[in-house]
């Protein structure tokens, strides 16, 4: 019977043989592959519970406003089938743009009450 061992908080597995290694290794001492870190995540800052962020909607505005992905992305789906109807007029360009600045002047605590509800 293969005898089970566990591994410590400060070791992982190998991604290639399996063996138990220290977290920080770079190459497995057993198999010598290379050892690849996790990719790590872009923070965005604080996150409402619902799951929205202040930043991630900010860019929205500015990047897509004209179509209203930012009102489809903070759960305003009427808003943003307005946006979608008018944007060839390009006043829901505007009004995105000013609602960009209106997103990364808002306070995060201000954010969450006005759109952290699901």
């Amino acid at each position: 019977m293969p005898e089970t061992t566990t591994k410590a908080v400060d070791e992982k597995f190998c991604s290639d043989c399996g063996a138990i290694i220290k977290i920080k290794a770079e190459i497995c001492p057993k198999c010598g592959i290379r050892q690849f870190s996790p990719p790590t995540q872009i923070n965005l800052g604080p996150v409402a519970p619902n799951g929205k962020s202040r930043i991630a909607a900010a860019l929205f505005a500015f990047f897509l406003g004209a179509v209203g992905a930012h009102k489809f992305y903070l759960g305003q789906i009427g808003l943003g089938v307005l946006y979608l109807l008018f944007f060839w007029t390009c006043i829901p360009a505007i009004i995105a743009f000013i609602e960009f600045i209106l997103l990364l002047s808002m306070s995060d605590e201000s954010f969450i009450q006005k759109y952290g509800h699901s």
